[in-house]
């Protein structure tokens, strides 16, 4: 039984984009950093759509190369068939949007790590597990890699898998165009068709653009060009044809290329053509190895081309299925879908993973983000406060122990040592932006009055803010909260970051199964979607039920609720946990007074030591854990 269903071979890179849109390539002040290269981005763009995807490639044995090996993790794609090169680094490309027809861009590729492809990185297990392998031109560029191309073809040809092409012809790679000419698409050169033409009998599927059947085809007349390549394979011809769509041909080619098979295509603003090819392949191999008909696969194509063009990036732009079965259903409200709301917290939410890996379907989360609480402690001072969180930080990974589903509250004004030292821990990571017990809210003053300071957050942090809220509220506070709220969560939209929102009304007036439901309900109609909910303990089932309703009502998506503590003794938060662990959505518990609380007063009175105090949290921790696990278990026996 194959469990693979597609392996991509060839080019990974790390993009540099320029953030800046409509400037020369000279002139950009930031750029953002995704993955790159043909084939990687087409095994993610496959794995967003529900396909069992793998990539053969190599990367440096540098950070470059361990970002590019943790975002396919974290995509859904097979790594086994990812070398490492010590020698090598791994390959660069920098790019820019300088118009909707000019988008220069320069590859850093000399001796690079995925160019040293060779044909022992070809394993024919691996190649074996696949229902389709699909490799790229550029790696038929030079001998070596070419070999490996070669190998991995014969082995899946071998074992009856589906062989595709694309034909991915950059002048420059081939050294046929100089550095400076990254962007150019198309140079005449007998050597490239030679060498193009020398493979393609061993395709069941070829995908160009003209310009590229015209360099495999060896004539810039296009239909001449399909016909010279369908002349030496029997593959279906898919030729994208830019704002007309793309038509493919299963026979001989016709006299007019609109009379091939075609599917709709989709009237969008183009803002970015870079990745728009790697879309449409990886829609198109959705359809192709779904079985579905042509005129089909090419509709899946063009969509996913069209989110391509419409948006910054390359894989980030790609839909994940239900965003695509979205879109298909519901149709083109607006050209420019990067500023379709309801389309883009649809990408957003379902593309999550992304962004940020892990398994948080259980949150059993240290919450010592506490500034004002320890402030006012006996003994405190900023370097004792600081020191402090260093060793919550120690209790909560000897719990963790490289487990997942663990996680820290903690703030970056006195534990800012302690939020950077947990970077990279595989700790779920949130951190406070609310200025302490502030009613209105008030945001800490290092966010700037535009959030702008969110983006010197690394990219794991979760931005939490606590909103001390109730429906009793006048109006003019209201707004005001929500559009304190709504700043910190466009900010944290626009630079990556996923967003807690916590509310506590029973510490502004009384509360009934209603309050918090109603309050949540608020914030959605002001347009605020949180990745995750943190809410008090809810004494009733009822009140519970009403809370979840309201969320799935308007966010089907969402990662979940966690519980706070407010300081209860563990007894009253085991009877608290009991009752919300019925709900499959409360993912689990956010605690720390009732973990720190006493340790603290005690460590700053000099009543115990560092390592005591590391041990008695740890063990409190671990005592909650627990009880949190044992709730839940018990209430899956229960239903």
């Amino acid at each position: 039984m194959k469990t693979l269903d597609v392996i991509t071979i060839g080019r990974s890179s790390v993009d540099l984009y320029g953030q800046q849109i409509g400037g020369r390539l000279e002139d950009m002040g930031s750029f953002a950093k995704y993955i790159g290269g043909s084939p990687t981005n087409i095994a993610c763009g496959t794995a967003r759509l529900g396909l069992r995807s793998a990539v053969i490639t190599r990367v440096g044995d540098e950070h470059m190369g361990r970002f590019i090996r943790e975002q396919l993790v974290r995509e859904g794609v097979d790594v086994r068939g990812v070398a490492t090169d010590p020698a090598r680094l791994t390959a660069l490309v920098i790019l820019g949007i300088r118009d909707e027809d000019s988008f220069p861009l320069i590859f850093y590729r000399e001796n690079c790590a995925d160019m040293a492809l060779s044909e022992d990185d070809i394993d024919e297990d691996l190649i074996a597990q696949a229902r389709c392998v699909l490799a790229t031109g550029t790696h038929l560029s030079n001998p070596r890699t070419e070999a490996a191309v070669m190998r991995a073809l014969d082995i899946a040809r071998a074992h009856g898998a589906r062989t595709a092409l694309d034909i991915d012809y950059r002048p420059n790679l081939w050294g046929v165009a100089g550095h400076g000419e990254g962007e150019s698409r198309f140079v005449e050169s007998a050597a490239v068709t030679a060498k193009l033409a020398a493979t393609l009998h061993l395709f069941d599927l070829i995908v160009g653009t003209e310009e590229e059947f015209h360099i495999a085809g060896g004539t810039t007349d296009t239909l001449a060009a399909l016909r010279a390549v369908r002349a030496v394979s029997d593959a279906t011809l898919v030729c994208k044809r830019g704002a007309k769509g793309a038509v493919a041909f299963t026979g001989e080619v016709p006299d007019s290329l609109d009379d091939g098979e075609a599917g709709p295509g989709f009237p969008i603003e183009v803002f970015n053509v870079l990745g728009a090819g790697d879309g449409f392949f990886s829609g198109l191999l959705k359809g192709w190895l779904d079985g579905e008909s042509w005129p089909r696969a090419l509709e899946y194509a063009n969509a996913c081309g069209a989110f391509a063009v419409s948006r910054h990036g390359c894989t980030p732009a790609y839909p994940s299925l239900e965003e695509l079965q979205f879109f298909l259903q519901r149709g083109v409200t607006r050209p420019d879908l990067r500023n379709d709301a309801a389309l883009e917290q649809i990408h957003w939410a379902t593309n999550r993973q992304g962004r940020m890996g892990g398994d948080w379907s259980t949150m059993r989360v240290f919450a010592f983000d506490h500034r004002m609480q320890l402030e006012e402690m006996d003994g405190y001072t900023p370097a004792g406060g600081g020191a402090f969180k260093r060793l919550c930080l120690d209790a909560a990974l000897q719990v963790q122990d490289g487990q997942g589903g663990y996680g820290i509250l903690c703030d970056g004004r006195i534990g800012r040592a302690a939020l950077h030292a947990a970077s990279g821990t595989g700790l779920w990571i949130g951190r406070p932006a609310e200025w302490p017990g502030s009613r209105p809210l008030t945001l800490e003053p290092e966010l700037g009055p535009d959030c702008g300071g969110l983006g010197e957050w690394a990219r794991e942090n979760v931005v939490k803010v606590l909103c001390f809220c109730h429906p009793n509220d006048d109006a003019a506070l209201r707004a005001e909260q929500e559009a304190t709220v709504g700043r910190l969560y466009a900010a944290a939209r626009r630079n990556g970051l996923e967003f807690l929102l916590e509310i506590i009304p029973s510490k502004v007036g009384p509360v009934d199964d209603a309050t918090t439901a109603t309050l949540i309900a608020q914030f959605y109609a002001a347009g605020i979607y949180p990745d995750w909910w943190k809410l008090e303990p809810l004494t009733s089932h009822a009140a519970w039920a009403k809370a979840i309703d309201a969320i799935e009502a308007h966010d089907r998506h969402t990662r979940g609720i966690v519980v706070l503590g407010l300081d209860a003794p563990e007894a009253e938060l085991a009877a608290s946990f009991r009752i919300a662990a019925g709900f499959d959505l409360v993912r689990g518990f956010a605690v720390g007074r009732t973990i720190f609380g006493q340790v603290a007063r005690d460590w700053f009175a000099g009543r115990i030591d560092d390592a005591a105090a590391v041990t008695e949290m740890a063990a409190r921790y671990r005592r909650l854990c627990t009880v949190w696990d044992h709730a839940r278990a018990a209430a899956q026996v229960a239903a």
